[in-house]
């Protein structure tokens, strides 16, 4: 069975990860501290903040832009229902915006339709590692004040406008899951360019405690940490954070790695007749974080019978990205939503990872010109 992804891990992330357990300080410390640092450096951000997921991450970007119960917040219903489900989290109001037909993106103009008075916030997604154009959000939100906060969970290594994506945001989330470029297990970031929101964002997510444990530890005198709000427990751990750092320096010749596979998918897919595929926006680059294509509407099977065809030959293919606003946790969310409700029927995830062979390559495109 050809698989849709496989992580990139060696050697080198167990060794580092035996190194902290032989160390006997597991959860958060000095490790987290370190990756912090280094993730921020990378994605050219001013501060970083680890979390457990991209999620908790999100929801902690939703306090810090200050919504509340009675506020609204836009996402792209194309998106991993998480994107959504924060919003609900923070106690606000979802609003579905639609997408580009060509990037699967929010833009200024899919924005500006779902804005009304109550909107506080405007969460950005990049799809499958495709840099959002933020510029033209933030261009729309921005004199509203209206924060956009920037979904970048598969963007981790994609380049917008000639710098690293989630550099121009007032927020950023980022994943680590097994099925982003840069695994940490389980795990996210928060990155952002506020120092005193960085602190803040600290406290949340240990609880609101004044000083970590890690903190409390290190130190030479007694510390009576205080609470002063309501916090959360949304830490990483030293073990994933030294995984991280390893996964880091391996983040170029990944991306590398999924771009020329990319390219090779390309070139042979359109000698199928209609297939659309994901590809580098004209304002930036894509790290392939999934590689999706999108069904012409005269394919002779649908898509789900396309996936179970693959299925038997041995290629595991995914459904495209989901649509929140179809889901019954939404249903009573209203959404008319043209262009996100053919991405969502009419697309799907071929395999790409690191170790892919150029005759898996060939397999899985024979087994969709085979069905056209």
């Amino acid at each position: 069975m050809i698989p849709v992804i496989k992580p990139v891990l060696g050697e080198e992330e167990a060794a580092a990860a035996a190194e902290v357990v032989r160390s006997g300080w597991v959860a958060q410390g000095p490790r987290v501290a370190e990756f912090e640092s280094a993730f921020a450096a990378r994605v050219a951000a001013g501060h970083g903040v680890a979390t457990s997921s991209c999620t908790t991450a999100l929801h902690l970007a939703l306090l810090l832009a200050g919504v509340r119960p009675g506020d609204e917040v836009v996402v792209p219903s194309l998106s991993f229902i998480a994107t959504a489900n924060v919003v609900r989290h923070a106690g606000a109001e979802v609003v579905f915006a639609d997408v580009d037909p060509v990037t699967g993106n929010v833009t200024g103009k899919t924005v500006e339709a779902a804005l009304t008075g109550r909107t506080r916030a405007v969460i950005a997604v990049d799809q499958a590692g495709v840099p959002v154009d933020l510029d033209g959000v933030r261009a729309l939100c921005d004199p509203r004040g209206i924060t956009v906060i920037e979904d970048a969970a598969c963007a981790a290594g994609s380049v917008y406008r000639d710098r690293p994506a989630g550099a121009g945001a007032e927020l950023a989330a980022w994943s680590f899951h097994p099925r982003k470029l840069l695994t940490t297990g389980e795990g996210g970031m928060l990155t952002l360019p506020d120092a005193e929101r960085a602190r803040r964002a600290r406290r949340l997510r240990e609880h609101g405690m004044s000083a970590s444990a890690a903190e409390r530890h290190a130190g030479a005198q007694v510390v009576i940490e205080s609470y002063d709000e309501t916090g959360f427990n949304y830490r990483m751990t030293d073990l994933q954070a030294a995984v991280g750092l390893v996964q880091l320096a391996r983040l170029d010749a990944i991306i590398g790695r999924r771009r020329a596979l990319a390219a090779r998918y390309q070139r042979l897919l359109a000698e199928i007749p209609g297939i659309a595929c994901v590809r580098d926006p004209a304002h930036g680059r894509t790290n392939y974080q999934s590689f999706w294509i999108l069904l012409p509407d005269d394919f002779p099977v649908g898509r789900d019978d396309l996936l179970r065809r693959m299925l038997a030959a041995g290629v595991s293919a995914r459904r495209g990205i989901m649509a929140a606003h179809r889901e019954p946790a939404y249903a009573g969310v209203r959404a008319d939503l043209p262009v996100t409700d053919r991405f969502t029927t009419r697309s799907l995830i071929l395999p790409l990872f690191h170790e892919m062979t150029a005759e898996q390559q060939d397999r899985v495109v024979e087994t969709i010109a085979s069905a056209s």
